[in-house]
């Protein structure tokens, strides 16, 4: 009595469904992972480049125990409008003055200078940050 063979000679005639399948996977999974990645580039693309207020101190001038004057240099598109928040510190490092100032001049630059009011002497001023409207 001879034995009957139910599957095929391994390697004779192709791939089998499974190694299809496995395949199809690897090549849809490598698709989403570089389509994920796209996305996150462009994510991260869009939130550097598409800040569109910048600003920088020049000096400051701390020109009493009460006050602080700020000269800010703001660039941005002229059609944008927004805020930059300025706070000075006292020696020992602690807050003791914030000011947040509008920026909604009609100018791709703006070149000002900032009073700050302060609850004791300051040592220094700088500038948290700015924020398109």
């Amino acid at each position: 009595m001879s034995a009957v063979r139910e599957q095929l000679p391994e390697g004779r005639y192709g791939r089998s469904a499974d190694e299809r399948a496995d395949r199809k996977l690897r090549v849809a999974g490598a698709v989403l992972g570089v389509l994920f990645l796209g996305m996150i580039g462009w994510f991260g693309w869009h939130h550097v480049v598409g800040s569109s207020i910048s600003a920088e101190v020049i000096k400051f001038d701390v020109v009493s125990d009460t006050e602080v004057q700020v000269h800010l240099e703001v660039r941005k598109d002229a059609d944008v409008t927004g805020v930059c928040t300025l706070r000075s510190r006292s020696e020992d490092g602690a807050e003791v003055g914030r000011k947040d100032v509008r920026i909604d001049e009609a100018a791709d630059r703006i070149d000002r200078v900032w009073t700050i009011r302060t609850t004791a002497r300051a040592t220094n001023a700088e500038l948290v940050g700015c924020t398109a409207r």
